[in-house]
């Protein structure tokens, strides 16, 4: 303790202070007095000139040849060199010189977000490119890779539903689970929508988290599974959880696979609206209609956009001064000059 006492003490006696690198890594909080200080030589030297022009000079009873300059003569600039170091160590003081830590302390209130995937036979058409459960795929993880804080999970189902990963803060291993995500992974055929619903909210329900997300992605509708979609919306809302509903693919003739010629084949696929609206609207969230890539991707922009995670940011400053450290040099400065003002270093004759 004693030891930091004597260190802080002395702090000021160091010639480190007067570094260019440390006096332009201070912040000054009167920059004017900063200019004054530089102007200070000026001032002197106009004085000194005013003086040489305007002296009153004394006239001698010697020759030229028998006048010679006293080699001391230059001590008289002592006194004045000396007052003009302290007054600058004055304007320093007063120009504060400063030192900013500022701390940021984020805290967020995060998200819970669950994606609710469909990988049923059909999710291989490819009405996108290069069909509808690659296109998903790939907004899915760009999602995954646009969110902070959140923890995110995932769902997949067909004829019936299957947890790929909790709720997780791991995006990077998270996005390699959808990577790894493939139409076989569930042998079971058929669009088990209400199954997937009620998974992704027993996924859920236990969340502390104010909001809670999920985004189901199909293509068709509940053909399979003991839950019906609407009673698995109504037990998602009863827990707190808005369902996005999105929609993929076109109606018409859609290509699917290759004929043995590889030429491409078509289908013929329609599309049921109302049961993904119906969840959407029970569950308080929106339903989207997605028939290319380019458009799931803006469905996933604008619900990226719509589900913000709250972010309260703190940030605390502590200033410290150092205009003692100039002050303390300002004052022996000073008393060296009224020191030298009564000795013969100011009577020194110039001529």
């Amino acid at each position: 303790m004693l030891n930091d006492i004597v260190t802080s003490t002395w702090e000021w006696f160091s010639l480190e202070w007067f570094l260019p690198q440390t006096l332009l890594s201070f912040e000054w909080e009167n920059t004017l007095y900063v200019y004054l200080c530089a102007a200070i030589p000026l001032i002197f030297a106009l004085r000194w000139l005013i003086h040489v022009r305007f002296r009153q000079n004394v006239e001698v009873a010697f020759a030229e040849e028998q006048l010679e300059a006293s080699e001391f003569h230059w001590l008289r600039f002592i006194p004045s060199f000396v007052l003009m170091l302290g007054i600058a160590f004055i304007m320093l003081s007063l120009a504060r010189p400063q030192r900013t830590n500022e701390n940021i302390i984020q805290t967020s209130e995060g998200i819970d977000i669950l994606l609710n995937l469909d990988i049923s036979e059909s999710m291989l058409i490819e009405d996108f490119t290069p069909n509808r459960l690659e296109a998903a795929k790939l907004v899915a993880k760009n999602f995954i890779r646009g969110r902070k804080y959140d923890r995110i999970g995932l769902v997949i189902f067909s004829g019936e539903a299957y947890s790929v990963s909790p709720l997780t803060t791991d995006y990077k291993l998270l996005n390699q689970y959808v990577e790894d995500i493939r139409e076989d992974m569930i042998q079971e055929g058929g669009t088990a929508i209400g199954s997937a619903l009620g998974m992704g909210t027993i996924r859920m329900k236990e969340s502390k988290s104010k909001s809670k997300v999920m985004i189901l992605i199909s293509d068709g509708d509940n053909t399979a599974g003991n839950l019906d979609p609407i009673t698995a919306s109504r037990l998602a809302i009863a827990y707190n959880i808005k369902i996005y509903t999105i929609l993929v693919g076109r109606e018409g003739k859609v290509p699917y696979g290759k004929d043995m010629f590889g030429q491409p084949q078509y289908v013929e696929n329609t599309i049921d609206e109302s049961t993904l609206k119906k969840i959407a609207e029970i569950g308080e969230g929106k339903f989207y209609r997605a028939s290319d890539n380019q458009a799931l991707a803006d469905v996933f922009a604008e619900i990226n956009t719509l589900e913000k995670t709250e972010v309260t940011e703190s940030r605390f400053k502590s200033i410290k001064d150092y205009y003692y450290v100039y002050l303390t040099w300002a004052i022996i400065f000073l008393i060296i000059w009224l020191a030298l003002k009564s000795t013969f270093m100011s009577n020194v004759l110039e001529d």
